[in-house]
């Protein structure tokens, strides 16, 4: 018998149940995978609020790693025995065991334990595609990242800065300005307590910055806009204050700047694409450029408490759920 957390509506943190399931043989091209931690993101605590819609009821979760105990019919690129880990859908990773499809399961190499494989894939990939195809990050490009010290940003500033960037780091309160620098961070704005575009002029000679990754929203992207070179991009990767205003295509003219909001179904759809990024994912914690960081592990029946910890805030690192 198999345990995975059950979403029946939308809603607080309460609405998640524990359900059993009754294991049943993979159908074809898929494998079952027993799991040993399953990776928490906050894409999922808005998925359960209702914000981020998905189809009810049914599981939670997109990130989990494991070892494959069966197989079905035309599987071929992993096997009984092996060591894997995910970060797409289908949503249901909160379970302690699931179908799953076999050509979207990455094989962990040796050295990278199911635990940092959930805790890092998801993220991980995201942090890939940004500054390896949303924006090229190479010698001489400067950042503005907001949100260094959180998860997604302790992935992509070592990145960034392994590639050679220098990067400002926008923060919102005083009490996150001394983990910005661990997180690679070469200067730190508090973004609500300054003049964020003269400081960032200042700081970089008037030139400004190269891209700016904004994954606060409405309340920093006319900063954010106005932080940028000419020609410079501007990536909105998230709107916790909320989403910005509509944008007039005059906003953009002014300095023929780039604006998009990229995604990572767009650039996982194709497998061997997404799993390019995966391996390039964990050849890099291999290497220690980006390393996973646990801040604490639950039980599955504790997903409610894994979810209040991240709504809470303070809580920059993977929350993980061991089956």
């Amino acid at each position: 018998m198999a345990e995975a957390i059950w979403l029946s509506r939308a809603g607080d943190a309460d609405v998640l149940e524990l359900k059993r399931i009754e294991p049943s043989d993979p159908g074809p091209g898929e494998a079952w995978v027993e799991q040993e931690a399953v990776g928490v993101n906050y894409l999922d605590v808005m998925q359960r609020r209702g914000s981020v819609p998905i189809p009810l009821s049914g599981g939670l979760g997109l990130e989990g790693a494991g070892r494959v105990t069966a197989v079905g019919p035309g599987v071929t690129n992993v096997a009984v025995g092996d060591r894997v880990g995910y970060a797409l859908g289908p949503i249901g990773s909160y379970a302690s065991g699931r179908h799953y499809p076999a050509s979207q399961l990455v094989k962990l190499p040796d050295g990278i334990s199911t635990e940092d494989a959930a805790a890092i894939l998801f993220k991980g990939i995201t942090a890939q595609y940004l500054i390896k195809s949303t924006y090229l990050v190479g010698p001489g490009t400067t950042i503005l990242l907001y949100g260094a010290p959180g998860g997604l940003g302790q992935l992509l500033a070592p990145w960034a800065k392994h590639l050679g960037a220098r990067i400002l780091g926008g923060v919102s309160k005083e009490a996150s300005v001394g983990p910005a620098p661990s997180a690679g961070c070469d200067e730190v704005l508090v973004w609500g307590a300054c003049d964020l575009p003269s400081e960032v002029a200042r700081l970089t000679d008037r030139r400004k910055v190269d891209v700016v990754y904004d994954g606060v929203g409405k309340e920093t992207f006319n900063a954010s806009i106005d932080s940028l070179r000419a020609r410079g991009m501007m990536v909105s990767i998230g709107a916790s204050s909320g989403l910005p205003d509509p944008v007039s295509i005059a906003t953009l003219n002014k300095n023929s700047l780039f604006l998009t909001r990229p995604g990572l179904a767009a650039h996982a759809t194709d497998v061997e694409e997404y799993r390019g990024r995966a391996h390039d994912v964990l050849d890099a914690v291999r290497q220690g450029i980006i390393m996973p960081s646990i801040s604490r592990t639950f039980a599955l029946a504790e997903a409610a408490q894994a979810h209040r910890a991240l709504e809470q805030g303070g809580v920059g690192r993977s929350l993980i759920p061991k089956p």
